[in-house]
């Protein structure tokens, strides 16, 4: 006999539990918006579609769009619009992934966390969720920061106040011990303003996020109409100054700029039509953003030669360099505008993610509680107010951007990866397909080679290796796709459908892993190290206390309201 505390014992429960996937519980038919589960104690269906798509919005334009266009244009040049339609065309494979699965699971949050629990297993969802939320918080501090400088230089357009607000206020920070430690006091007042109207309720914030992002895309629709007449064409020759190359790589920059459509997936339990709703709020909000982007592009390409952009504000300098004074400032309003959006969106993301893990079992129940009246996960809320602030109040956080986007690009291949898995028909069928490989596991291997081919061929590009090594990780890339076409049978989910399954999932798959290579070597230590600590968190704590069926919290798990057609 094998007693219960010996180590074969142990590894089979470890194994068994890690290997968990998550069951809904599907209560009683919801069929009117405004009923349970927000009368028994969870969150409130308050958000229509408009708000959804301001939530997208919200969240992604900030500095990108701001400084990020002047900084790629020095290398791309005019050729910068092209870099932003293609990332943008990347990140509509991403988009289409999300709003079959917002749509696959619309009555509760937990976003790429609850799509990797259901089709996969206990210990990946939990591995995806502390990549995803090592990256909001070190975003929403390096974001307070920024806001924070934003607002001092706004304040100091008054001629009385310009030069009175010391470095510990708002810019940049009073450094202590060589710069280890960074004060600065305005950045954690900002986070617990925005924290306190987070706990109020989700109809306060979603007033202030609609109010803020009309804001700041009125200031850019009339920065586009203004600028227009300023453009001489003349500037944009030559279109690609520095080739090709720049174009692409440029691609992989601003790729970051369109991150935040996921926002509006961590919204489903507050929808109040999800299945319809979510993945228009997920689709629009990333055609916005991208028509935005690029128009904007064009604009400050053709009013100023590429490389006389200024690199920290590319807008307001190039309104400043043809007189145009009052646009400057209106640009810096809606700069405050657009990163106080990001933050506030970024924050109420990672409170419903930390509500999600507590109901679940992964983190403490307190994460799990949800104020009777205000309808908010508070506990989870000031958690992620209080971490942010200490990070934003005591340390320079923008040093460590070179480690961002990791859980950003891991999260979305997962879940491109999730589309995949969760077509799959018969997937539990002991049926195999090979004397020792299930169905299956075959297909989990296809998705694994498109990975690892995505990486390869971003190292290959990277450095600079010959061509050929690049066009060898396609063809394998092609080859394993065609194994996942041929050999997989596929089901028709409910509500919105991803086209081209399993070929836009995969190729979403192998771009973001492509990315992923072009990350800094930090962030790839930084990837392996945050795995080794949540593996052995999860071993400690999280296989005794997950409880994936949710059975202690079932108020998440009633129906979505049935949707009128």
């Amino acid at each position: 006999m094998v007693s219960p505390s010996s180590p074969s014992s142990f590894m089979s429960s470890l194994c068994s539990a890690a290997l968990r996937k998550k069951t809904l519980n599907v209560g009683p038919s919801d069929n009117h918006p405004s009923r349970a589960p927000q009368d028994e104690g969870g969150l409130v269906r308050r958000l229509g579609v408009y708000e959804l798509i301001l939530i997208g919005v919200g969240a992604s334009i900030g500095a990108g769009i701001f400084v990020i266009t002047g900084t790629v244009a020095h290398d791309a040049g005019p050729g910068v619009t092209v870099s932003f339609t293609l990332a943008g065309l990347a990140c509509v494979l991403n988009a289409l992934c999300y709003a079959e699965l917002s749509s696959r699971f619309p009555a509760v949050v937990g976003g790429a966390y609850l799509y990797t629990y259901s089709a996969f297993n206990e210990l990946t969802a939990f591995l995806v969720f502390t990549q995803l939320m090592l990256d909001y918080h070190i975003g929403a501090a390096s974001i307070a920061r920024s806001l924070a400088s934003y607002f001092v230089s706004m304040l100091e357009l008054i001629p009385a106040l310009k030069g009175n607000f010391p470095s510990w206020i708002g810019h940049g920070g009073k450094e202590f011990f060589g710069g280890v430690i960074s004060i600065n006091l305005l950045a954690p007042v900002l986070l617990v303003i925005l924290t306190v109207i987070l706990c109020r309720g989700v109809g306060e914030s979603s007033v202030l996020n609609s109010f803020m992002t009309a804001t700041k895309i009125i200031i850019v629709l009339f920065v586009i109409f203004v600028g227009a007449f300023e453009v001489d064409v003349s500037n944009w020759s030559p279109f690609a100054p520095n080739g090709v190359k720049a174009i692409i790589t440029g691609a992989t920059v601003v790729f970051f700029a369109y991150v935040g459509f996921d926002a509006v997936a961590n919204s489903a339990e507050e929808a109040k039509r999800p299945q319809r709703d979510l993945p228009i709020g997920i689709l629009a909000s990333l055609l916005i953003c991208a028509i935005l982007y690029i128009a904007v592009c064009l604009v400050i390409t053709g009013m100023v030669p590429y490389n006389l952009l200024g690199e920290d504000a590319p807008l307001a300098e190039a309104f400043t360099a043809k007189g145009l004074h009052y646009v400057s400032i209106l640009i810096s309003v809606g700069a405050v505008a657009g990163l106080t959006t990001t933050l506030l969106v970024g924050l109420y993301v990672q409170s419903r993610l930390y509500l999600g893990l507590g109901r679940d079992g992964l983190l403490p129940s307190i994460f799990a509680k949800v104020h009777p009246k205000r309808h908010t996960p508070i506990h989870s809320q000031v958690w992620v107010g209080i971490v942010a602030g200490i990070l934003a109040g005591l340390f320079n956080v923008h040093e460590l951007s070179h480690i961002l986007s990791v859980g950003s690009l891991t999260g979305y291949s997962v879940v491109s990866a999730c589309v995949i898995s969760l077509r799959w028909k018969d997937k539990a069928s002991s049926h195999l397909s090979a004397s020792w490989l299930s169905t299956r596991g075959e297909g989990l291997i296809c998705l694994i080679v498109v990975a690892c081919c995505g990486f390869f061929s971003g190292l290959s590009y990277r450095f600079g290796a010959s061509f050929i090594f690049i066009i060898v990780a396609l063809l394998l890339a092609i080859a394993a796709v065609a194994a996942l076409h041929f050999r997989q049978v596929y089901a028709d989910p409910p509500g919105f459908s991803c086209p081209g399954v399993p070929f836009l999932p995969a190729a979403s798959i192998f771009f973001n892993i492509f990315l992923f290579a072009q990350l800094h070597e930090e962030a790839w230590v930084r990837f392996v190290v945050l795995s080794i600590i949540t593996t052995g968190v999860y071993i400690m704590y999280g296989q005794y206390h997950a409880d994936p069926v949710g059975s202690n919290y079932s108020v998440a798990y009633h129906r979505a309201p049935t949707e009128e057609i």
